[in-house]
Formats: structure tokens, sequence, C-alpha cells
């Protein structure tokens, strides 16, 4: 398919500008010394690029994946705290086709200030540390007279014992992580907690940048409570394992901020893995690994009595990364895969459904699989400049349950199926601030390239320009 070309309009042109002066105003007056500080920096002393690809965070290096790996124990003390927050503007190809354009499609072709992060991270002990994010949505929610009203919650959280036993002839590091989001702990990019790495805004009109097309992912999700064991041996074979359950009790700090008709219950404990073999020589190295995650997830999060409308979940994922680290030039290559096959409670199987017509569609599926695939390469000059091209492609089982006749997100076709690609330019001028440009063009969303909502609407439609400002400190 070829793309829609890109227009550009003056107010996002404007809006470019206005923020391009401003970061060219803060990277001249900003004193050399503090340059990208953040906590971890501060903590060993070293720039963004020693831990981060090309000095883009918060994709690693060898040495990051270390000091992630070691509890993130490496260097002194120091103070623990960081944040990070960012601008962004998203626009959307067509948004004619709606009933409700400013419901559909809101702040559209705005620049917003999308929302914040504040930070505890670094070293406790010697052996002990941690990372724990709390975010602020400032597009949470939206009253009944229109206006939007913000909220806090519990992000990622990582909390580590980890020791390192090292000689001639071997290296061997080992840890426990207590974490609230299945391959939070992983140190590679291709991670599902770490692949889609810009924070996406919460107004309808970045429903379709990047951020929200598909990635390989585990249905557990985050905000749930899960205890983890690995090691990782002569920087070759890493095995993580490790089970989670509902964020409750002593774990519920983890889940902190999420309404309880939000939150993922789990029946019983919930089985994670992980392993890798790496390889490193010179300025390359290179992952391949696989992950997986069994899940039972209530229904009702309301509800978790009656243990007969349970989902069952079983994610199986391969994945694989190459990494050429070596001044001026970052070369990043990602590829992964993941397989969900979701059987879902007896009383939801097999039920009759019918079209906006009246006319049977097929009942309802019993089970159903969601398989995603995404691959990405980028490229980055001096720590600075970047570029990026990231395809995905999620294909599934035909299921009436997935019917839905209504505007822009709907889907008469009951497949599942999402394919594109994603462009993006950015630039880093100091090490705390990325501003960046992606383009993501759809060929087939929900299941159809054309008229896939019963109304018209074509997954070229969806289309989305999107412009952010990330800065961290």
């Amino acid at each position: 398919m070829r793309p829609t070309p890109v227009h550009l309009s003056g107010k996002i042109v404007r809006a470019l500008l206005r923020a391009l002066a401003l970061v060219a105003v803060v990277a001249t007056l900003w004193p050399s010394y503090a340059a990208a500080l953040p906590t971890f920096n501060r903590q060993t002393g070293q720039n963004c690029q020693a831990c981060h690809a090309g000095g883009q965070f918060p994709e690693l290096t060898p040495y990051g994946r270390l000091f992630k790996l070691t509890g993130y124990t490496l260097g002194e003390r120091t103070l623990p705290f960081s944040a990070m927050a960012v601008v962004s503007d998203s626009k959307v190809s067509n948004t004619t086709k709606s009933d409700d354009p400013k419901a559909d499609f809101q702040k559209n072709n705005s620049l917003i200030f999308t929302g914040a992060s504040a930070f505890a991270a670094g070293k406790i002990t010697d052996n002990i540390g941690a990372f724990l994010q709390v975010t602020y949505d400032n597009y949470a929610a939206q009253s009944d007279d229109g206006k939007f009203h913000g909220h806090t919650s519990a992000d990622n959280m990582d909390i580590r014992y980890a020791d390192r036993s090292i000689d001639a002839s071997h290296d061997l590091i080992w840890g426990i992580s207590a974490n609230n989001n299945p391959s939070v702990s992983d140190v590679w990019n291709t991670a599902a907690a770490w692949m889609q790495y810009v924070p996406v805004p919460s107004p309808t009109s970045s429903r379709f940048i990047d951020g929200n097309a598909p990635y390989p992912g585990l249905a557990a999700g985050g905000n749930i409570a899960g205890l983890t064991a690995y090691a990782y041996w002569n920087q070759m074979l890493y095995v993580e394992v490790g089970g989670y359950r509902t964020a409750k009790g002593v774990a519920s700090f983890m889940s902190a901020g999420v309404a309880e008709g939000d939150k993922t219950k789990l029946k019983g404990t919930n089985p994670y893995w992980r392993a890798t073999l790496t390889h490193e020589w010179g300025p390359h190295n290179i992952m391949v690994g696989t992950s997986g995650m069994i899940a039972d997830v209530f229904d009702d999060p309301l509800d978790t009595s009656d243990l007969s409308s349970v989902h069952h979940f079983r994610d199986i994922g391969v994945d694989s990364q190459y990494q050429y680290l070596l001044d001026p030039h970052t070369v990043t290559v990602q590829l992964a895969y993941t397989r969900d096959r979701h059987r879902v409670p007896g009383f939801l199987a097999d039920q009759p459904v019918a079209d906006i017509n009246g006319d049977p569609l097929p009942n309802t599926n019993a089970s159903d699989k969601v398989n995603v695939f995404r691959a990405k390469g980028s490229y980055i000059y001096e720590a600075k400049y970047g570029t990026s091209l990231a395809f995905f492609n999620q294909t599934g089982t035909s299921d009436s349950a997935l019917y839905d006749p209504t505007r822009v997100q709907g889907n008469i076709s009951g497949n599942p199926a999402v394919r594109g690609w994603t462009s993006e330019a950015f630039w880093t001028p100091i090490q705390n601030i990325r501003l960046g440009l992606q383009y993501t063009v759809y060929d087939k969303y929900n299941g159809a390239s054309h008229n896939y909502d019963g109304f018209g609407r074509n997954a070229s439609d969806n289309n989305s320009l999107f412009f952010y400002v990330w800065g961290a400190y």
C-alpha cells in the first residue's frame, strides 16, 4: 500500500517551531556539567550513552543491562529521585467519518501536556536497589461537561536483591525481583514491557499512533504483584522464572491509584518465564530469546467469587535483538512475535450474535488465538539524530464476539487483523530532552482495509502523525 502523503497544518507547524525554539534556548543555557543526570546517571557518574543505546532512553546497552541485573547498585548512593514529562500533538488523517468528532478525536491536532512520572530509583544497599514509578495522566477522565481530569497511579515497579560471583572461569549474576508488570524486570528492549517506549496520551486523537498499534505482549498486563528469580551466566545465558498474583495486602502499593474496576484480578499464582542466549563481539551484540506466561484472569474485577468466570490466557513469544554500538553510530534491529491463546469463561462461549440488520452471525467462540509480530530498525548518529522504521502485523481467529457496528472503532468482520508501518525521526539536543515525529500508516484495521466499521471508514483514514517532546531529569 502506498502511504498517504503527510500534510502538516499551520497549527502543528507553529507548535513544532515553538517547541524547537524552546529546546534551542534550553540547550544553549543548560550548564554542560548538568547534562542528562537523572538519578542513575548521578549514581554511576556515567552519561546517558553508557546505559542507553545512542542515549535514547529507555533502550539499554550491555552496560545498562548489567546495571539493571546487578540490582541498580553500581556506583554510590545519591539523591534517588527523578522525573519525566511529555508534551505531544496527535493528528488523525481523516476525522470526517464520525458522528461526534470531538469525542472520537479529542484534542486532535492540539499541543497538550500529556502527563508526567516521578521516580524513586537507585541503590539502597550493596545488594538491594529499586525502580519505582508513579505516573500522572493529565487526561485520565472526562466529566459530562467535557472537562478533563488528571489522575495519578502506580506505574512500573521493580525492587531487587542481586549478587555477583566472578573469577577467571565464570561470571554469574543472580537475583530476585519483586515487580508489578511481567517482563518489566527484563533487560532487553524487545520485552513486552519495554518495546513500546514513548508514553502514550489518553485523548482519543492518539488512539491510532504507534504506541497504540499492536505490540507483542502478555495478557495479564500490569499493576499485579510478582516475584521472579533470575540468573545470568557468563553474560551468555539468561533465565528468569516466577509467578504473579493479584496486587493486594502488603503488595497493594503496586496497584495504588488504580480503580478497583480497572485492576487485573488473578486466580491463584500465574507462572512467567524468560530465557535468552546472548553473544557480544567488539561493538556488536546479539540476543535470541523466548518468554511466556499463563494467566487466569477474572472476568469481573469486582466479583472474584465465581471461579468459573475466569479467562485463561497462554502467551508464548520469541524475540531477537542486534545492536552495533561504536561512536558515532548506533544501530539496533528488533524482532518480536507473541502468540496468545485465550479460552473464555463458559458463559461467554457459544452465544448468539446478530448483526445490525438482525441477521444471525456465527455463535461466539470458546477460544481464540491472536498472533502479533513487530520488527523495528533504528539508527542514531552522535547520540543526537535518529530515525527508525517499524512494521506491525496482528492476525487471529475471527469471532462474533468482536462484532461492533459503531463508527471509527467498530469491527464488522469480527476479525482482529491490524497491519501497518511507523516511521520516526527524532533529535536529542541535550541528553535530557528528546523531540520525535512519528507517522503511522495502516493498510488493515479491525480485519479489513476498507469499510471496516460498516460506515465507510478505511484503514488509511486512521493514519496518524504524532509529535512529542519528552524530557527527563
